[in-house]
């Protein structure tokens, strides 16, 4: 069977003995293949092309020199004009020292490339902002990840960009990375693996709460990792109403209490130590005890699929909702979560229902906070984006199998973009003013343009499409290995 370019018809093309975990094995499979396969059959995913007009080889000496002279001492003499006479005011830096790269680890500075170029492109298409990848490396003279290299790095080129997206930094260097960041930066800056993560978790479980008919408040919560990701979605949660007391959270030495002496002693770990202090007041220490009754699991830890047991679904409430978003496996098969009791299964990836990505927030998101020039992103601004998504899923209509908007739903990032806005705004956190409908029109112009820009590139030819071959054979070493051949 012929693979569709749109590769809507993939669960179509695998051998019809496979089972559920072979076919989910041959999925992710065939997605690494097909990706190695197409990034180098391309060369990687972007490129940087003009903005304005060149027409004719004079207008060179107005966008160069010595015309541009003009903009140079219109900066010099205010800074903050660069956000409207160059592009910074629609740049983003995407930031990572590469050493928590997806579920694969350190995969050393120039590894974390793919998956930078990859936001910078989402981005784009899905948020009409500009960004650059740029992977550093933070390694002091001893050979050990040093925060403050990354730290400095940004302070230094910060003056370039209206936003910096930092990505794929191992904790504990990320808490101090961003906290840090946050407070010293003009502009935003924005952990998309913690704040991006717990802003869509949030959305999701805001309507599967709902589809459950229960309440945040009264939920029991248990979260499985407690890295960057997992400790701000529990930060998130009890920010917009969750009970402390009915929380536990586990990180891979158990849970987290008052009593995690290894985790007070280290000043690096101050993050997990609020949330130690604040939660599991009744010191539950196994997962599988924390579970028993539990409304609902959010698993970001180690990727799968046996890392969550079917067992522990199996003893958790009535409508149990389960988010399982490790990449790039889930930490139990959907399917097998689904046959243990769970009423709404969630995860990170595409192929699966409920997909819970950060892909949905944060193009949105930054896209606020840029067209009002905003000098930070806070977690208020995090929640409303949470509070947005959410609004715009209900109101297009709900399901166990589609609690949240998905990325082809391209007015959620208008909406969110417009939100964010009016809460920047209201937190005083804006340089420019600019109403709902104002902020609105305009991110949805620009989304509108950036995908227009793609589809004519490749309508004249300028982005070919992939071979059929190319697909073929990454379908072929797919099926190959999953069957065990």
């Amino acid at each position: 069977m012929k693979i569709d370019l749109d590769l809507k018809n993939l669960d179509s093309l695998f051998p019809a003995d496979f089972n559920e975990e072979q076919k989910a094995k041959a999925k992710t499979l065939f997605l690494k293949n097909l990706s190695f396969e197409a990034h180098r059959f391309y060369g990687g995913k972007m490129q940087t092309i003009p903005k304005c007009g060149i027409y004719g080889l004079n207008w060179f000496n107005v966008w160069y020199t010595p015309g541009v002279s003009k903009i140079s001492t219109t900066i010099r003499d205010n800074n903050d004009a660069s956000f409207a006479l160059s592009n910074r005011g629609n740049l983003v830096a995407v930031i990572s020292d590469s050493t928590r790269v997806l579920g694969d680890g350190d995969c050393t500075p120039p590894g974390g490339l793919g998956v930078m170029e990859g936001k910078a492109m989402l981005m784009k298409y899905l948020g009409g902002v500009d960004a650059v990848a740029l992977c550093v490396d933070s390694r002091g003279p001893d050979g050990k990840n040093d925060p403050n290299k990354i730290i400095e790095f940004v302070k230094m080129v910060q003056h370039s960009f209206a936003a910096i997206n930092l990505e794929d930094i191992s904790q504990p260097n990320c808490f101090k990375v961003l906290d840090d960041l946050r407070e010293t930066c003009d502009i935003p800056v924005w952990h998309d693996d913690a704040q991006g993560t717990a802003c869509v978790t949030l959305a999701g479980l805001i309507n599967a709460l709902k589809l459950a008919d229960k309440k945040i408040g009264e939920a029991k919560i248990v979260l499985l990792g407690a890295g960057s990701s997992n400790t701000t979605v529990a930060r998130l949660i009890l920010s917009d109403g969750g009970d402390p007391s009915k929380m536990v959270i586990f990180d891979t030495k158990g849970s987290l209490h008052s009593g995690r002496e290894d985790i007070k002693k280290d000043e690096r770990n101050y993050r997990k130590w609020e949330l130690c202090e604040k939660t599991n007041p009744n010191r539950i220490y196994a997962i599988d005890e924390a579970l028993k009754g539990a409304d609902v699991l959010i698993a970001l830890s180690s990727p799968g699929p046996d890392t969550v047991k079917r067992e522990w679904i199996r003893a958790m409430a009535d409508k149990a909702i389960v988010f399982v978003c490790a990449n790039p496996v889930p930490e139990i098969w959907p399917y097998a979560a689904k046959e243990e009791g769970a009423f709404i299964v969630a995860t990170g990836r595409g192929d699966f229902p409920n997909q819970v990505n950060n892909s949905v927030c944060f193009p949105g998101l930054l896209k606020g906070a840029l067209l009002v020039r905003a000098k930070k992103i806070t977690d208020g601004m995090a929640i409303r984006c949470a509070h947005s998504i959410a609004d715009f899923s209900e109101k297009r209509g709900i399901d166990p199998d589609n609690i949240i908007a998905n990325m082809d739903e391209t007015d959620v990032f208008a909406r969110e973009a417009a939100d964010v806005a009016q809460q920047a705004i209201s937190e005083g956190v804006a340089r420019v003013n600019f109403s709902w409908d104002e902020v609105y029109n305009r991110a949805k112009a620009d989304i509108n343009a950036a995908r227009s820009l793609v589809e004519g590139l490749k309508r004249l030819g300028h982005i070919t499409e992939p071979p059929e071959e190319l697909m073929e054979i990454a379908l072929e070493k797919a099926i190959e290995e999953a069957a065990g051949k």
